[in-house]
């Protein structure tokens, strides 16, 4: 996975969902065998990353137990495995981390940023487990209710590195490590503007940022687009961030992000 991210191309991660109550695809999934279907479906246009996720992280979203989980999420990850994938697990508690490592994930993608008790540790026990540190401003229950910043893109940033300090005194090297701005995330529209526009300072961090967008409110409030209606903002919005040095894409509609990375590719690599 390493190998992956020093390629010299975007990625592109596609999202699974095994939740009831995620806000685009919420339901979709939580049937083995659709799940199934839905991995071969991102491998045929051509993923780079699956991430595998059992709780909704939604505004107003509700906690499930550890239990019911890693019941969601471990067969999904021994699947992708099976299929010869890269897979990411999207979880902040410890207890899932270790099993989804031991199962093979090679990724831990944390909302939370390893603030969860043990998980810090959890990903430092291996050292060739990639991580993504997310920023996130409250819970997801209460992030949006008029979240404040003074200056988001310094806020959002100060915290990221404060994070990686931690993540480093653990032992956890720092080309392990992507970041990611947390959009939507105790973030108005504004906020989410202003940490777009900005994107490439990211880059002092000296890591590869991972950008999630696809399908969320922040499209939807700016095309005036219910969440079926959103693919065309979501990979326009994709692309914006690929001119400011994005390094990995996560997304649910895959074979229209995968197409217009390659044409982004094109462009940019033309003499």
């Amino acid at each position: 996975m390493k190998e992956l991210l020093q390629s010299n191309r975007p990625l592109v991660m596609g999202i699974l969902n095994t939740t009831p109550d995620s806000f685009s695809d919420g339901g979709n999934y939580v049937r083995k065998d659709i799940a199934l279907r839905r991995i071969e479906s991102m491998i045929q246009e051509e993923v780079d990353i699956i991430d595998v996720g059992g709780e909704s992280t939604r505004p107003g979203a509700q906690a499930v137990s550890v239990n019911e989980e890693l019941d969601r999420v471990i067969p999904m990850v021994e699947a992708v495995i099976a299929c010869g994938k890269p897979v990411s697990v999207d979880t902040s508690k410890a207890t899932v981390m270790m099993e989804a490592i031991n199962a093979g994930a090679c990724m831990i993608n944390d909302v939370r940023a390893l603030q969860d008790k043990g998980a810090i540790d959890a990903v430092a026990s291996d050292p060739n487990v990639l991580l993504c540190l997310m920023h996130m401003k409250g819970q997801p229950r209460t992030m949006q209710q008029n979240p404040q910043y003074s200056d988001v893109v310094a806020e959002v940033k100060s915290f990221l590195k404060q994070r990686v300090e931690q993540c480093l005194e653990a032992g956890i090297a720092t080309d392990r490590i992507c970041l990611d701005p947390g959009f939507g995330f105790g973030k108005k529209l504004q906020h989410n503007c202003e940490l777009m526009k900005h994107l490439d300072s990211f880059k002092e961090l000296n890591m590869p940022l991972l950008v999630g967008v696809s399908r969320k409110t922040m499209i939807g409030s700016i095309l005036d687009a219910d969440v079926k209606d959103r693919t065309n903002g979501s990979v326009a919005a994709a692309m914006y961030a690929l001119t400011k040095g994005v390094k990995i894409l996560r997304v649910h509609d895959v074979k229209s992000t995968v197409e217009a990375v390659k044409l982004f590719c094109a462009f940019e690599q033309a003499k």
